[in-house]
């Protein structure tokens, strides 16, 4: 047995979703290799501790480094560090006085560090998701599979990126600016390769309880639990955390 410590750090933070159940869920991934250590943080501006890690792991939404730390994240993939982004983290949501959410282009630095900016979701339900690369190593043998209360994202690309997973989508996003959407194939698990090292992206993993739509809406009448309910959802987040760590050297 490998009896190198590996130390990680978790950023789980931002607005409108469950982030104490997604933390908690990605830190008993996470334990289940005993040489991993974590640390965990609520934004990107514990830059000090993350240049220190081996691997790093984020699940956010709305939360933007600053740009002096969008430049030290930069160079810490540059060097051959790996980064495991999921669901949220390259969303920038501002809510308009015509009760319409915004996805604005404030961030394009760090949109194109992670290879696509959010735009838009359709009403939360079941969709499919398909798989690009069936004989990629991080999802060969993962069959299509549906989550039935997952948001479906509608990303613009800021970068070349290797899509692994994708969902086919034409239609309606009601409650955003971008509300229409012709056919298209949306990535929503990918690697965006940044020096010797990269990014695996993956879109899927929304989840919400009561209390986190606060202060727009005091009590959120059902809990959403998004891919988190699918067994292939846990199957791909193992992959992606066993990829992180085999990038170290």
């Amino acid at each position: 047995m490998d009896k190198r410590r590996i130390d990680c750090v978790l950023i789980a933070g931002g607005k409108w979703h469950d982030i104490d159940f997604a933390r908690l869920e990605l830190l008993k991934l996470l334990a289940e290799d005993q040489r991993v250590r974590v640390r965990v943080f609520e934004d990107y501006e514990a830059i000090d501790a993350i240049e220190a890690a081996d691997i790093l792991v984020s699940y956010t939404c709305d939360v933007i480094p600053s740009l002096a730390v969008q430049e030290r994240l930069r160079a810490y993939l540059a060097g051959g560090r790996r980064w495991l982004a999921l669901h949220g983290c390259n969303s920038v949501l501002r809510f308009l006085e015509n009760g319409k959410v915004d996805a604005p282009d404030w961030a394009p630095h760090f949109m194109e560090t992670l290879g696509t900016a959010f735009v838009a979701h359709p009403p939360v339900g079941p969709f499919r998701v398909e798989v690009t690369q069936p004989d990629h190593p991080l999802v060969a043998g993962i069959e299509p599979f549906e989550p039935e209360d997952d948001e479906l994202y509608l990303s613009r690309p800021t970068a070349e990126i290797e899509t692994l997973l994708h969902v086919d989508f034409e239609g309606e996003a009601p409650a955003f600016v971008a509300d229409q959407w012709s056919a298209r194939r949306h990535p929503l698990m990918y690697l965006r390769r940044w020096g010797d090292g990269a990014i695996l992206y993956n879109a899927l993993g929304h989840c919400r309880g009561h209390l986190d739509m606060q202060p727009k809406v005091e009590w959120f009448p059902k809990v959403q639990r998004g891919a988190w309910r699918c067994p292939e959802y846990y199957e791909l987040l193992r992959r992606g955390i066993a990829w992180t760590k085999a990038g170290l050297r």
